[in-house]
């Protein structure tokens, strides 16, 4: 998947130089090493061009990090994350390049990982993004891990005492939001004086490449684009007991990070209002794809804007939805469920081997 955790990546890794170069793997690197992709790879090289740090990409980049590649594109040298990324036969795919002087690692986004949130589409339930319900300290203060058996039919609750008995890198912790990581993915930028305001609501759950080409085209309506990102209860009340996948933080951080956003409106009201509208001086409303659907008086969301003659419905044309990504997971749910297995198991194995050999002893 793309997610705000690579995001969060790719904003460190750009602090680090004055140009980034993001590789992404193809779906044939990916399927070899860590198992089938979400997104595929033309949808994923276009959502990484998406994300404002990025200053290019390199399509079907090599998933062990070598010399030959840092060379080719002129880099100083590559940039991983504090979680360990392993081959297909369980090797560092980094190794190379830190055994070189080459590598230069960043901290990576706790509470969120691929793996993590392919879990809560197999799961599907309407506290989903609400882990802590499922978690309760055990007597040693680790927290008890919340594991599935059998997607399909039924899951269990056991306890495991043992820190190094569950992959530190994912699913054990849930993602929490600080005003300080809003204003390191915040653009800080203001409208300038006659700059145009286009604001634009949604879920915006899963952020994927139909929210991206969406954002595009609302942004030629204008110069400054102002999100407004529902709050969960809101979505789950005109989306259904399934969603969101993602609570109202992850999805703020994943609208943030887009290129062609400015602002964000944090939990912003379902319907438009003339204080809103007048508030933010806004110029235009822009709606997408998805259903309008009136509030729970009846009232059609957009009439204000409508009635100021300051509304457009645009389609994005991309036909990917949240839906149909959380069917991709379904449809291949057997498939999915192996892939969280293995890798976790291959990442427990490597975090032993660094826990033995030394600096994380203690």
């Amino acid at each position: 998947m793309v997610h705000f955790g690579h995001a969060n990546l790719i904003r460190q890794a750009k602090e680090l130089g004055d140009y980034l170069i993001v590789g992404v793997h193809s779906d044939e690197e990916i399927a070899q090493h860590k198992g089938p992709p979400v997104f595929n790879e033309q949808e994923r090289y276009e959502m990484v061009r998406a994300i404002k740090w990025v200053d290019e990409v390199v399509e079907g980049a090599p998933y062990c990090t070598n010399i030959p590649t840092l060379d080719k594109y002129n880099c100083d040298f590559g940039v991983h994350g504090d979680d360990i990324s392993v081959l297909a036969d369980g090797s560092d795919a980094y190794k190379i390049i830190k055994d070189a002087g080459r590598y230069r690692e960043v901290s990576r986004t706790q509470g969120v990982s691929t793996t993590d949130i392919v879990g809560r589409m197999l799961l599907l339930t309407k506290t989903h993004h609400k882990r802590q319900i499922y978690l309760k300290k055990a007597k040693s203060g680790i927290p008890r891990r919340f594991n599935i058996e059998n997607y399909s039919t039924f899951y269990s609750c056991f306890i495991v005492d043992d820190p190094t008995a569950n992959s530190p890198w994912t699913g054990v912790s849930q993602f929490l939001a600080t005003t300080q990581k809003i204003i390191q993915f915040s653009s800080g930028k203001q409208p300038n004086p006659g700059d145009k305001i286009v604001y634009v609501a949604g879920a915006f759950d899963c952020f994927h490449l139909g929210h991206i080409r969406f954002l595009e085209k609302a942004a030629t309506y204008g110069d400054y684009v102002i999100v407004g990102v529902h709050t969960d209860r809101v979505m789950n009340r005109y989306c259904g007991s399934n969603y969101p996948i993602m609570n109202v933080h992850e999805r703020v951080l994943s609208v943030l990070a887009c290129k062609y956003v400015h602002e964000v409106v944090i939990g912003a009201p379902y319907v438009v209002s003339p204080e809103m509208m007048d508030h933010f001086k806004v110029d235009m409303v822009v709606h997408g794809n998805s259903q309008v659907y009136a509030d729970e008086h009846g009232v059609d969301p957009y009439e204000v804007p409508k009635k100021r003659g300051k509304f457009v419905l645009e389609t994005s044309g991309c036909q990917l939805t949240t839906s149909d990504i959380v069917e991709r997971i379904i449809e291949h749910r057997q498939t999915y469920i192996l892939r969280n297995q293995k890798k976790e198991e291959k990442e427990l194995a490597n975090y032993k081997m660094m826990r033995n050999a030394g600096p994380m002893n203690g």
